[in-house]
């Protein structure tokens, strides 16, 4: 006997059986019950939710000769025949390959005539969107006036391409996608039946895995069991048949990012889009893959809540070292915009390599955090002498260059953004001995900032990345910075006085002057009884710098 897949050997035969669509199978058996039965009906949503199954068992319910609170008894002659596909009052047709005219002519013409056994003629169109305007007329027409004893039940992923005209005639029933508990369940039960020994992680990932689709899950429970035949199915093996390729390739995407290679990322996408990859779904998937990155700078205690192996789990620690937390926001942010926009356009290949172009390159941007990242290349650059400073002398070759960069890398040696202060005087040595902070030195911490917090505990790091910094407008020779937080993730460290002393090293110890923090929530900014400005960062970084600089790639 051939082997049957497991999505078709265990469809379910009565309402109890069909899952996560309680309130649509209430209101059907409560037709069925009170004879309320419509003559159309619209089943729609993603695929594998059950409008097929509900519609084949909503099918043999209601010709049914002994119908059981609702359900097909399953006895009959009439369940028996509906079920082995040899009754002549239930047609299931393809509208995808029978969308013609001529097709829905034909059902017009059959209707004419009553059933020779049962109650009702049911007629099951799927995928009833792909049906042409002309064939969406013909059927309108029986629909109009339908003889009592036919019903039409039309099935589709796609309800926005059905005429208006066809939908106010119709009972629109929206199937939803299936929670991750149900699908677990449902897995849980068969392979029990199946005599499949699996781990509760594996069964919980392929849930996972079939985004919202039972018939996904059981063909990708399919897919597994075979790979691995009379094996016990494990997390590990499960990663391994459906998961591993995706990490392995956006992986490989993440690290030619962080390299600034343009070049080698729009040769893995050509690769990518030859192999058939769809493009809407690498998005989603990558994004996940950034999310999975950002938990992982934000907690040590973020294992459990990966669905990876151990090997590529040390792989995403290695990677989340790699990448700061501003910049792996930044990255979630331009992937999160691209997701909206390329869901119905006609260009979703230019849309993400201008994405990957913007990752590559923060020039391309103006927000905060693509400029903050402009600055840290900018002080990479000047560290390594690479940069090339507007207006010195051109014509010069490139000896010259190196010698302007390396004078001008000399002077910032001596200035906030390689570690000491430009102000006149001795920061006072080592140990602690620092020298206090004028409002001068609190504009020149805003351009060390990144680099001041990274020495931080992980959590307060994150929680500092986003807040502003300002300062007392109403006192020249306040030394105070003021931390405003704009959210509620700060408001835990507002009287925290070990993060506040945290803080205040951390600045000494790259600014060599000491200076006083306080910490406030943004929504009480208004109510303090002091005037604060914020720090900008051009300004400090040009009042810094006294020139404009443009940087040369090498």
């Amino acid at each position: 006997m051939s082997y049957t897949a497991l999505y078709r050997k265990f469809r379910p035969d009565t309402f109890e059986e069909v899952k996560g669509q309680d309130a649509i199978v209430t209101t059907l058996k409560n037709q069925i019950r009170a004879d309320r039965i419509g003559h159309a009906y619209l089943f729609c949503g993603t695929r594998g939710t059950g409008k097929t199954t509900v519609a084949k068992i909503f099918a043999r319910a209601v010709n049914c000769e002994q119908p059981v609170d609702g359900n097909p008894c399953g006895v009959c002659s009439a369940c028996r025949g509906i079920t082995a596909g040899t009754s002549m009052n239930v047609i299931e047709i393809d509208a995808a390959s029978n969308n013609g005219v001529d097709n829905i002519r034909e059902i017009r013409d059959e209707v004419a005539y009553s059933p020779t056994e049962g109650k009702y003629k049911v007629y099951i169109i799927d995928e009833v969107h792909m049906l042409s305007m002309g064939a969406f007329n013909a059927l309108l027409k029986t629909l109009e006036e339908p003889p009592s004893y036919v019903i039409f039940i039309l099935a589709t992923t796609e309800a926005h391409k059905i005429p208006v005209t066809i939908l106010s005639r119709c009972q629109r029933y929206d199937f939803k996608r299936i929670t991750q508990l149900e699908i677990g369940a449902r897995l849980q039960d068969l392979l029990e039946r199946e005599q499949v020994e699996a781990e509760e992680k594996a069964i919980h990932y392929i849930a996972k895995k079939a985004d919202g689709g039972m018939r996904d899950a059981l063909s990708l429970a399919d897919q597994c069991i075979s790979f691995y035949l009379g094996q016990k199915l494990t997390y590990e093996k499960v990663l391994e048949v459906l998961g591993a390729v995706d990490t392995e390739v956006f992986s490989h995407l993440l690290r030619m990012i962080l390299k600034d290679d343009v070049a080698g990322l729009f040769a893995s996408l050509e690769e990518l889009i030859m192999q058939g990859r769809d493009l809407t779904q690498l998005v989603n998937d990558f994004t996940w893959y950034l999310r999975n990155l950002m938990l992982l700078k934000a907690s040590d205690q973020m294992d459990d809540a990966l669905d990876v192996s151990a090997e590529n789990l040390l792989q995403l620690k290695e990677e989340a070292a790699m990448i700061r937390e501003d910049t792996l926001m930044r990255f979630i942010r331009i992937f999160s915009e691209l997701a909206n926009q390329i869901r119905y356009s006609s260009n979703k290949r230019v849309l993400l390599e201008v994405a990957l172009i913007k990752l590559c390159r923060p020039e391309a941007e103006r927000d905060e955090q693509s400029l903050l990242e402009r600055i840290r290349r900018l002080e990479k650059q000047i560290e390594t002498g690479s940069f090339v400073p507007q207006g010195l002398p051109a014509g010069s070759g490139a000896a010259q260059a190196q010698r302007d960069a390396g004078a001008v890398g000399a002077v910032l040696a001596k200035g906030a953004a390689l570690g000491q202060p430009m102000a006149e005087g001795n920061p006072g040595g080592s140990g602690g001995n620092y020298q206090k902070a004028v409002p001068k030195d609190l504009q020149q911490i805003r351009t060390m900032w990144n680099s001041i917090i990274a020495d931080t505990s992980a959590r307060f790091k994150v929680v500092l990345s986003s807040a502003q910094l300002k300062f007392n407008t109403a006192s020249e020779d306040s030394s105070q910075l003021f931390v405003v937080f704009s959210d509620f993730l700060g408001e835990t460290y507002i009287n925290d006085i070990s993060r506040k002393e945290e803080l205040e090293q951390a600045i000494a110890e790259k600014t060599g002057k000491k200076t006083e923090v306080k910490f406030i929530l943004s929504a009480d900014e208004n109510v303090q009884n002091v005037r604060l400005q914020r720090i900008d960062v051009e300004e400090a970084i040009r009042d810094f710098i006294h020139m404009d600089v443009e940087t040369e790639e090498e």
